[in-house]
């Protein structure tokens, strides 16, 4: 399974000690290149920054198609831009990605995408949490991770806690 990740997934699990859930899920991650630099100068969150340079399950690859990424780093970042281009070239199964005009342009060329809340319930249904609601309480208050709260008591009456 290829699986390619935006900046944001990987800063908001780690930020809560929870990075590990990406590999107990999806195996091998692989980031391009604008996200490996985003990431890298974060600076305050040096656990990251360290975890994608050494964590040998975390792949940093350039973008080939860089007509690509150009074109859609007119409505995006970089680190976003660069993800949806590199799952495009690799043909990925699915692409971490939370941002919802990320999202939408991802949906855009037919790609499968989830996020941070996707993989919490994941880990939940193979078992590697108990519960969502306390690793999402922690992202938001301690990662500044963004839920509306119409969702928020969406992922807890789905989940049934």
């Amino acid at each position: 399974m290829i699986v390619v990740s935006n900046t944001s997934p990987i800063i908001s699990l780690a930020a809560i000690g929870q990075l590990n859930l990406l590999q107990e899920i999806y195996s091998n991650i692989v980031i391009p290149q604008a996200v490996y630099n985003e990431i890298a100068n974060v600076g305050t969150i040096d656990v990251v920054s360290a975890a994608v340079q050494t964590l040998e399950w975390i792949e940093t690859r350039q973008v080939a198609n860089l007509t690509l990424a150009t074109q859609i780093k007119s409505d995006l970042d970089n680190g976003e831009a660069e993800a949806i281009a590199l799952a495009i070239e690799l043909e990925a199964d699915l692409l971490l990605i939370d941002e919802p005009k990320g999202r939408r342009i991802s949906a855009g060329y037919g790609l499968k995408y989830t996020g941070v809340i996707g993989t919490l319930i994941e880990a939940k249904s193979a078992g590697l949490i108990p519960f969502v609601k306390p690793i999402l309480d922690d992202s938001i208050s301690q990662a500044g991770f963004w839920v509306g709260k119409r969702l928020y008591l969406d992922i807890l009456q789905q989940g049934k806690e």
